[in-house]
């Protein structure tokens, strides 16, 4: 990859994803292949400040190789000084940049309910950090770089060299990297994107209505007090970051009690290294009651069952689908493109998005509504003719999209 257009990336996610300034402590997590980006992103960080900045590698074909061949009590018995390593991020001064090269059939053949153990052991030896990044006490962010085996799943028929490239020309114009100014034009991207969200606010609606010719006819309950939010995020102590890059969403959170209908996903959802597709679910007063899919059943199944929380959405986001990353007409097989090109819901804990909600408690959060669970799992479901109408507490309707795209 150009060294030029490295720079460029590395700059925009450290100024606008991390936003990392004076006195930060920062951990980038970073496949291999993101290597030559994560030593430029540590670099850029010391630019701005930071005290400190490790990186930890992550090796994909290492970890297949330990879940084909140490049993699921060895691999669900995570080591203290693992968790300790993530969980001492959750201070005002620590960020967590996570580079991301991911392959969709990494775990193919290995056991789904070795894989589900694992996951709910992973959910509680790091629940410090991810209670942290979900209430907004960090910053963090999450990017990505190609792998040959993610882009020759997006480009089958290239050979694995021209995929990777092919790939990364994707992944610039998905990250405004083309444009001149892209930390400018990430500005102008965010500020339209938080536009759209303070409509959806200033509407207090009750629920959201979905329907599409897919068969999906979903209503969502949403809480009061709730608020959309994406984009430019702010942490507790009032400084913004970017959680996702890219993004085009806006979202915020269903009542757990109030989902009541069917959806169906509008795309494969790659999870754990596992492809699900062609999947659908049932609500009823909230909780997932029926469900189906034609691939990856199993893996649906382990994602619902992980605990109480699982079986209850946790996150509605809104993304038109004439959107950047859609006009690439590429199924990318990563959810964080494929969900920046899709309405999508999440399976499991919801981000607290209720005003006031940093001076409640979990209890008084629950009673609002808000969903705990040790997963939160998104899964897309926008499609060109997808119709959401938005109804007010006093029955009032209002389109809010209509043929896929905003028009509220």
């Amino acid at each position: 990859m150009n060294s030029a257009i490295l720079k460029k990336y590395a700059k925009l996610l450290v100024a606008t994803g991390a936003n990392v300034g004076k006195g930060d402590d920062v951990l980038i997590n970073s496949s291999l292949e993101g290597a030559p980006l994560a030593r430029l992103v540590c670099e850029e960080c010391y630019r701005r400040g930071a005290k400190r900045v490790l990186v930890n590698y992550n090796d994909r074909k290492a970890s297949r190789i330990r879940f084909l061949n140490e049993t699921t009590e060895t691999l669900t018995d995570i080591p203290s000084f693992v968790a300790d390593m993530k969980n001492s991020y959750d201070g005002k001064h620590s960020v967590v940049i996570q580079i991301l090269s991911e392959d969709p059939h990494l775990y193919d053949g290995v056991s789904p309910e070795k894989l589900s153990e694992y996951s709910k052991a992973a959910d509680k030896a790091f629940k410090r950090y991810y209670d942290c990044a979900m209430t907004n006490k960090i910053r963090w962010t999450l990017c990505a770089v190609p792998c040959e085996e993610w882009a020759t799943a997006v480009f089958p028929d290239e050979k694995p060299k021209q995929a990777v490239k092919k790939l990364w020309q994707m992944i610039i114009k998905a990250m405004r990297l083309d444009v001149r100014g892209s930390i400018k034009a990430w500005k102008e991207h965010q500020d339209a994107l938080l536009v759209r969200s303070a409509k959806l606010n200033e509407a207090k609606f009750a629920k959201l209505r979905y329907r599409n010719s897919l068969g999906t006819d979903l209503t969502v309950g949403l809480p009061h007090g709730y608020y959309f939010t994406g984009a430019r995020e702010k942490t507790t102590y009032g400084k913004s970051f970017c959680a996702n890059m890219p993004t085009e969403e806006i979202f915020s959170l269903p009542d757990r009690n109030a989902v009541d209908g069917i959806v169906y996903a509008s795309m494969p959802l790659v999870h754990d290294g596992n492809i699900i597709d062609k999947f659908w679910l049932k609500f009823e007063r909230g909780r997932i009651t029926d469900f189906g899919a034609e691939k990856g059943y199993d893996i649906l199944k382990g994602i619902i069952e992980s605990d109480e929380g699982s079986h209850y959405l946790g996150e509605v986001a809104l993304v038109q689908y004439d959107s950047p990353i859609r006009s690439l007409e590429t199924l990318f097989y990563n959810t964080l493109f494929d969900e920046n090109a899709s309405c999508h819901l999440a399976i499991g804990r919801a981000y607290p998005l209720i005003e006031g909600s940093d001076k409640m408690s979990d209890e008084e959060l629950a009673s609002r509504g808000v969903n705990f669970s040790g997963v939160h799992v998104d899964f897309m479901i926008g499609t060109r003719d997808l119709s959401v109408i938005g109804i007010g507490q006093n029955g009032e309707e209002t389109v809010v999209f209509e043929n896929g795209n905003f028009a509220l």
